[in-house]
């Protein structure tokens, strides 16, 4: 069965909601899911996961010092993660508070990695936001986001004929 691990860094408790969100959305689909805070995530818990979805807030329009400092820990299994798949999700203040600068920041350190990113077409294109506490909206982001996450996953990592 393939596993995913969520990260996530929340000071105001916004990135949490949104983070346990996209967990009961894995609830449907035959993936062993791991939720995690940053602070204690390492770098075994990447290389144990097929696939990886962290979230920070946004701030400055970047990804949170916490989760770069994850990243820059990463550098030691440069190439380890390629071919997993990587995705982000964010919370800010405002609409135009560079949520999406923030994901692309998250999402470039994963295809230097070599991850396999999916982006949504409908939604959130490269992954879910909430203005504050996740409300309806994003929370039917989540689900949208993790229903595209999980297909690709399980495209790229098949049942093994020992999870049958």
């Amino acid at each position: 069965m393939p596993k995913v691990l969520i990260s996530y860094y929340s000071r105001s408790g916004n990135t949490e909601a949104m983070a346990k969100e996209i967990l009961k959305a894995f609830i449907s689909y035959p993936i062993d899911v791991k939720i995690k805070k940053l602070q204690e995530t390492t770098i075994e818990d990447l290389l144990e996961a097929d696939g990886i979805i962290i979230g920070s807030p946004t701030y400055y329009g970047g990804m949170a010092g916490e989760v770069k400092v994850l990243f820059d820990k990463s550098v030691k299994i440069h190439g380890k993660l390629a071919g997993k798949v990587g995705g982000a999700f964010t919370s800010s203040h405002n609409i135009g508070g560079g949520n999406e600068t923030t994901i692309l920041s998250i999402l470039q350190a994963m295809l230097i990695h070599g991850m396999v990113i999916i982006g949504d077409a409908e939604g959130d294109h490269y992954g879910p936001v909430a203005i504050g506490f996740p409300d309806s909206r994003a929370k039917e982001v989540c689900r949208n986001y993790v229903e595209l996450f999980a297909k690709l996953l399980l495209k790229l990592f098949p049942k093994k004929e020992a999870d049958l």
